[in-house]
């Protein structure tokens, strides 16, 4: 084992030219680039299943410019993306991390497309998510994994983290968004009956050999392929494998010691390390030195993502980047609390929010955001609002006929039995407003005074006060059969709702400050020799702003394809700019 006296000869258990510490979307991707590229890979993995992040999200990958686009019929460039993001980002900083990506972002794809299982299908409608900037796209740019049918990996299918126990129907069913309206009105016509029982009759055969659907879409159809890819060229992962330390002589990484079945071993990696441990989501210290009041209590990532690479980068002279408009990527979450003292998280994304007819308030009962915004900046506008007025909860707020048409939160559209969400907190009801407003707290004078601007708003389809639905994105995510505007129109009639959300982050935006090529730099904005980041543990190319659906997958993936091709000898770095850098 490594001695730590900085000039002993270490002593290797094994030795292989690329280490990739953690199995998401980023660092299986650098090892199954590397691996074609040639290099001796070894995976390791700290959890006993694949997928990180991965596995829970949405699976949408963000990237500009692809061949895939235009063979879908909606063409998009780089050279739009790169407007896009100059306005969106401004003068935050890394804008040679994001040259970087957008030049690779293409190349990326057409070779994972070709080489590997990994097969993407780009969105012909899925607007980026800050509208009115130029360059903005409406579809072309967000890719999604496609369908992947688990039976193929084997024993390995259950290696596959599942998603979120709410995103799961009948036992652990996966559904796509447009799959919900079918099953949720399977006679509505012939097309949903077709689908809703090719779904269920799929589901029944699974269930009778796997503890839930072997049909993987989003997230975890992305991690399948990857997994599949991976043991389709014989690279070698180790699951229950944590890292435990770099090791660093005359300021270059030669290697790390992790801990598998066998005891700790020390691994020579001659071409590099890769950290993608998932990002310092569950770690205490960088949590309360980096996130805001009111935000560390709550992440949608897994337990075991404790910042492992991020914590042992940053004891080996790496630096952490500054400047970001937000150290982590939100999320609004109501909780559900069970008897049996089990919580249910749902995360509001597009279901309810954007729906016409629904309105978010802070502690005096007004309003604070364009609730159709995206999901990253309503909690943007929680945080900011909570600096002058408690938003921390904010409310959702619905009349009875919004509750029945769309649902809200784990309250599903059409759910005549409300009294379990009532009994359990979940859902407050009110015979009036100012009802509701005393009973979840809120003032009820300042609650009366919102609804009545917001119906004034409604009628007239122009939101005076936040500008609710003059975005692309915002209309997109609405119901376009209510006019003029799909975002919003009058609450109406009683009883009222009112559902508290809480800010979680869904990933890091905070990490280590890194270069084109996804090396890691110290506190001078040099690179470490032999240590690369991609996924979470690396900053953000975006600063803290969530510019569309997969800005955290598309870089994982690109900047591990990138790493993979650096390790190789093929790298073409940015020039990495002055970095801004933590303390």
């Amino acid at each position: 084992m490594p001695s730590e006296a900085p000039h002993a000869a270490p002593h290797w258990d094994e030795e292989v030219d690329l280490l990739v510490i953690g199995a998401g979307a980023g660092g299986m991707t650098a090892a199954l680039v590397g691996s074609l590229e040639g290099l001796d890979v070894l995976l390791c993995e700290k959890t006993g299943m694949a997928g990180g992040i991965t596995a829970t999200s949405g699976g949408t990958i963000w990237i500009p410019g692809t061949s895939l686009s235009v063979k879908a019929g909606v063409p998009d460039s780089v050279e739009d993306a790169a407007r896009y993001l100059q306005s969106v980002i401004g003068l935050r900083g890394g804008d040679a991390a994001r040259a970087a990506f957008l030049e690779a972002g293409p190349r990326a794809v057409d070779e994972l497309e070709t080489k590997t299982e990994v097969h993407l299908i780009p969105a012909k409608a899925h607007p980026d998510y800050l509208g009115n900037h130029p360059g903005e796209a409406y579809g072309g740019r967000a890719l999604s994994p496609a369908p992947f049918d688990g039976r193929l990996l084997g024993e390995d299918f259950r290696r596959v983290r599942p998603p979120r126990d709410v995103f799961m129907v009948l036992g652990g069913m996966m559904v796509q968004r447009t799959e919900i309206e079918p099953l949720l009105k399977p006679f509505g016509s012939v097309a949903h009956f077709r689908t809703a029982t090719g779904l269920l009759l799929r589901h029944v055969r699974d269930r009778l050999r796997h503890r839930r659907g072997t049909r993987l879409v989003m997230g975890n159809a992305l991690v399948g392929r990857l997994l599949y890819s991976l043991r389709q060229r014989k690279v070698p992962v180790r699951f229950e494998t944590p890292l435990m330390e770099l090791v660093k002589r005359d300021g270059a990484v030669l290697g790390a010691i992790v801990a598998g079945k066998d005891g700790r071993r020390a691994i020579r990696a001659r071409r590099g390390v890769v950290l993608a441990t998932g990002g310092i989501a569950h770690n205490k210290a960088l949590r309360a030195q980096l996130f805001p009041e009111g935000t560390k209590q709550r992440s949608l990532a897994p337990e075991t993502n404790t910042g492992d690479g991020v914590s042992l980068a940053l004891r080996n002279g790496a630096a952490l980047a500054e400047g970001l408009d937000s150290p982590g990527l939100w999320m609004p979450c109501s909780i559900l609390k069970h008897p049996d003292g089990r919580e249910s998280v749902w995360p509001h994304i597009i279901l309810d929010r954007a729906k016409p007819g629904l309105i978010a308030v802070n502690k005096a009962g007004r309003r604070f955001v364009n609730e159709s915004d995206s999901y990253h900046d309503f909690v943007m506008g929680m945080l900011r609002s909570n600096e002058t007025v408690p938003t921390l909860p904010a409310w959702l707020i619905c009349d009875a006929g919004f509750l029945k048409q769309y649902g809200l939160g784990m309250v599903f559209p059409g759910t005549k039995r409300l009294e379990p969400f009532l009994k359990a907190g979940y859902l407050i009801e009110g015979s009036s407003l100012r009802d509701l407003a005393q009973k979840a707290g809120f003032d009820a004078d300042g609650f009366e005074q919102t609804v009545a601007e917001h119906n004034r708003y409604a009628a007239t389809g122009v939101d005076e006060a936040f500008g609710r639905g003059s975005s692309t994105v915002n209309r997109f995510n609405g119901d376009p059969s209510n006019k003029p505007n799909p975002c919003m129109r009058p609450i109406g009639q009683g009883p009222f709702y009112a559902m508290a959300v809480w800010p979680a982050d869904l990933a890091c935006s905070g990490g280590l400050q890194g270069d084109g090529d996804g090396r890691v730099l110290d506190g001078q904005g040099q690179p470490i020799p032999g240590l690369y980041a991609c996924g979470n543990d690396l900053s953000s190319i975006f600063r803290g702003t969530y510019p569309g659906p997969g800005t955290t997958l598309g870089p994982a993936m690109v900047f591990g394809w990138r790493i993979a091709k650096h390790a190789a000898g093929h790298g073409a770095a940015a020039q990495p700019e002055p970095a801004r850098h933590a303390a």
